[in-house]
């Protein structure tokens, strides 16, 4: 088995092998995964973090070992709290990350991949949050323009938010907001509600297509369009410049 890490800011995860295929995720700095397939030019990865499997570009990742990959996976989570920022390498090269990037083995405000040694001296993320924060992180992604596939404030999707604003705070999510659906427990109606809970909405077909953040007085912040506020009632989602609902309600979780 061959394991890798992300050695830049955002790197596409297509959904083929091809730089024409969608891109169904986003790879962030730091972030360490399998290989589970390598050819000339194309990997199929899963990363660790939440065993999301696509595609990624060779020349976009550094290989590691076994043993780095299994410290990596077991040792303390240290992610980037600035909303942008750089790190320098030993070379005094820069490269931009964005908040949410992991930060591998990071210690006096350094780090390194590999014989690559970076020095980074922003906010950082480590540990568990009250619940209480999730609204306040959710919020720094606020007009952050809709992304399919997208998990940073440059772009971002429905359940890309949900995981970053929850791995922000100490806690995992899967990818997928079906995925994110299995995950807690049920509450039975709005007002058992608190805020960071989840609410998850389905379509036609009873498929669960979205997801968003309840907050407080019956609002919810959530990635359609852009990431944006709006009411919550026991029909769904009521967007408040439309004046109409746009999303049915399916399910409240709540995860902590």
């Amino acid at each position: 088995m061959l394991y890798g890490i992300c050695n830049l800011s955002i790197v596409p995860l297509r959904l083929e092998d091809s730089d024409m295929s969608e891109m169904v995720n986003q790879v962030l700095f730091g972030e360490h995964f399998e290989v589970l397939e390598k050819d000339k030019k194309w990997s199929k990865i899963k990363l660790q973090h939440d065993n999301y499997e696509g595609y990624i570009d060779n020349k976009q990742y550094e290989e590691i070992t076994q043993d780095i990959f299994i410290k990596l996976s077991d040792g303390e989570k240290k992610y980037s709290g600035e909303f942008v920022d750089f790190i320098t390498d030993n070379q005094n090269n820069l490269t931009t990350i964005p908040i949410g990037s992991s930060l591998p083995f990071f210690e006096n405000n350094s780090f390194s991949i590999n014989q690559s040694v970076f020095s980074y001296d922003g906010n950082i993320f480590n540990k568990k949050l009250p619940k209480k924060e999730l609204v306040s992180k959710a919020l720094l992604f606020l007009n952050s323009p809709y992304l399919w596939g997208g998990r940073t404030p440059f772009g971002i999707d429905c359940s890309g938010f949900t995981q970053m604003v929850y791995r922000l705070c100490g806690y995992d999510l899967l990818r997928d907001a079906k995925d994110q659906t299995k995950q807690g427990e049920v509450l039975s109606f709005i007002e058992e509600s608190e805020a960071g809970d989840l609410a998850f909405f389905d379509n036609e077909e009873g498929n669960i297509t979205h997801v968003g953040i309840i907050m407080n007085d019956y609002n919810i912040i959530h990635a359609h369009g852009k990431v944006r506020i709006d009411t919550l009632d026991h029909s769904g989602i009521y967007n408040v410049d439309s004046r109409k609902h746009t999303h049915k309600l399916r399910v409240i979780k709540k995860i902590i």
